[in-house]
């Protein structure tokens, strides 16, 4: 998947529009993920349709208020808007973990070559190796929600990758720290049981 973006930027939809350009950078954002490449518009009347469907949609997946952790979807948004003004004026309503390309990259008219782009909206469903998955899966999402999520994950065959959650790591950190002091503690309790043992042998208890 990283390489069909690499030399590219893709700008995350956020307050910052923070780049995503490095080889790391798009590792992190888009491997072992499935990927929708979002071909649309705001002025496209089929596409003022499907865009609340298919935010939702995103939104139920990968948004904690939905999820305790988000799926292993990725969606890069293919702008066909008529001017920057018009793209910037869309993507203010779309969620912002979207990623999208600058509106002069002529790689959008690459990938509409490659996927046959032809009228919007598309929704073209990638493994992380590239492999298509749905050449247009908008009337899937239609229909099924969030469920068709579960059978591209199978298609993809995703490395289910389980982190340890927040207090998992705060229980961890202060076992680390106290580790030292009980190990101590331990060795000291076990010298004096030792000690008191050894008394014990040496001078019992004599019978009144």
């Amino acid at each position: 998947m990283v390489s069909l973006f690499i030399g590219k930027i893709l700008i995350t939809n956020n307050k910052d529009c923070d780049e995503v350009d490095t080889e790391s950078e798009l590792s992190q954002r888009l491997d072992n993920k499935v990927m929708l490449l979002y071909f649309g518009s705001g002025e496209c009347t089929r596409c003022q349709e499907f865009s609340p469907v298919l935010k939702d949609f995103f939104v139920r997946l990968t948004d904690e208020f939905y999820v305790e952790r988000a799926s292993q979807l990725v969606l890069v948004y293919v702008s066909q808007d008529e001017t920057e003004e018009k793209q910037e004026k869309f993507l203010k309503t779309m969620p912002k973990r979207w990623l999208f390309l600058p509106f002069q990259d002529e790689f959008k008219r690459e990938l509409e070559l490659r996927f046959a782009v032809s009228n919007t909206p598309v929704v073209v469903v990638l493994k992380p190796s590239g492999e298509v998955i749905a050449g247009n899966a908008v009337e899937e999402i239609r229909c099924l929600g969030t469920a068709c999520f579960k059978n591209w994950q199978e298609a993809a065959e995703l490395v289910d990758r389980s982190f340890l959650l927040a207090e998992d790591f705060d229980d961890l950190a202060k076992r680390s720290i106290t580790d030292p002091i009980r190990r101590l503690k331990y060795k000291l309790d076990k010298k004096t049981r030792k000690k008191k043992e050894k008394e014990e042998v040496l001078c019992p208890d004599m019978e009144l």
